[in-house]
């Protein structure tokens, strides 16, 4: 008998495997190189150390270089126009001398510090210390990849930096201070830390603004109503609105009217540089009635201090003079002529009466100046 041998099927290779590899190639990303430095060796050049850092306010803006001058030149001076807040960065254990060199300087020139608090082992790296080409690349990178996640938060950035070239700088200005921040040994992609501090410092910019309190009731409330939205298709009504949040309609209407309070101030049309152009022609007390005058007199007032409270288009971006003053205005005029008090004022904006004082100083400086120049 003759066996027949069947003879195997050749092997025909599948096209899944080219395409599985492909995948795989496709999810494992390349690393990134910045001035012909891969991310990871670049961090590794510069890590992450502990520092001791001062945090202070001042009654009014110091000038930094002379300020920088009177520091030894290995700290890092840095201020945040937004609340005003100073950070001296220097070597650990010297945390309680650069506190007392700061009285100091503060007291021999006349500025009054306010919070002044050393504080001991605050991990930070200076963006300075990274190789200059690869710190280079990596803040052109990812400025671009920020300006596209933040798109969607676009609305609330224009609220406070209506200026295409002050966004920008802004956002450089973030990633600088993510490079400041990130800690490479935590195993957390700096683009992944990056996006999460984004999201919190668009919010403090409204915080910063118009107080914490307020800037966070604004946006629950502003995530309820589109929750809402999506849901049911319509805008909730005050009832559904407050049992949506979990709250009572007496806290839902005295939440809204901080709300309603803070569009009020962002609205201010006087604000938007066009005070200069108003001109306002003071009658002559000898020719009208007291009441008349003590009109022409509130208004030239309220004038001038609009005037005094708007951004000086002179200033450069980091000073705080190039942006509008309107906690100080709000103070100065609601307590003024709104019959406020600035206990009352402080609870309703969701700020404090001292970061009340500090803004309603500096108005109250500029606002001398001017009518100095309407008195002339």
């Amino acid at each position: 008998m003759s066996e027949n041998i069947l003879a195997a099927p050749p092997i025909v290779p599948t096209t899944s495997q080219p395409a599985e590899a492909a995948d795989e190639r496709a999810r494992t990303r390349e690393p990134l190189v910045f001035g012909g430095l891969s991310e990871a060796e670049g961090w590794a050049l510069a890590p992450i150390t502990p520092r001791d850092r001062v945090h202070f306010r001042t009654d009014r803006e110091l000038p930094l270089a002379d300020f920088r001058a009177a520091l030894p030149a290995s700290v890092t001076v840095t201020y945040d126009e937004g609340d005003g807040l100073y950070r001296v960065d220097g070597e650990t254990g010297t945390a309680e001398a650069l506190a007392g060199l700061i009285r100091a300087w503060c007291a021999e020139q006349g500025y009054a510090t306010v919070g002044l608090r050393p504080e001991n082992g605050v991990r930070r790296r200076a963006p300075r210390d990274l190789p200059p080409a690869f710190l280079d690349g990596l803040c052109r990178h990812y400025c671009r990849v920020s300006l596209k996640r933040l798109q969607r938060n676009m609305s609330t950035i224009r609220l406070h930096l209506p200026d295409n070239d002050d966004i920008d700088q802004q956002v450089a200005e973030w990633v600088l201070k993510a490079v400041s921040q990130y800690d490479e040994t935590k195993s957390v992609p700096f683009g992944a830390f990056l996006a999460t501090q984004l999201s919190k410092w668009v919010h403090d910019l409204g915080r910063n603004a118009y107080g914490r309190t307020a800037a966070d009731t604004e946006n629950k409330q502003q995530k309820a109503v589109a929750a809402f939205t999506a849901e049911h298709q319509r805008r909730p009504s005050e009832k559904e609105l407050a049992e949506y949040m979990g709250q009572s309609v007496a806290t839902l209407r005295r939440n809204s009217q901080t709300v309603a309070t803070l569009n009020g101030l962002r609205n201010l049309q006087s604000l938007d540089g066009g005070t200069d152009t108003v001109e306002f022609v003071v009658p002559d007390s000898a020719e009208v009635p007291d009441e008349i005058m003590g009109e022409a007199e509130q208004t030239l007032l309220s004038h001038a201090l609009t005037a005094a409270c708007a951004p000086d288009p002179t200033a450069r971006r980091d000073q705080r003079a190039a942006q509008p003053n309107v906690l100080g205005w709000a103070t100065w005029y609601l307590t003024t002529w709104g019959g406020q008090t600035k206990t009352q004022l402080s609870a309703d904006l969701g700020t404090s009466v001292r970061n009340m004082n500090v803004h309603a100083d500096r108005a109250e400086q500029a606002l001398k100046a001017r009518l100095d120049d309407l008195a002339g």
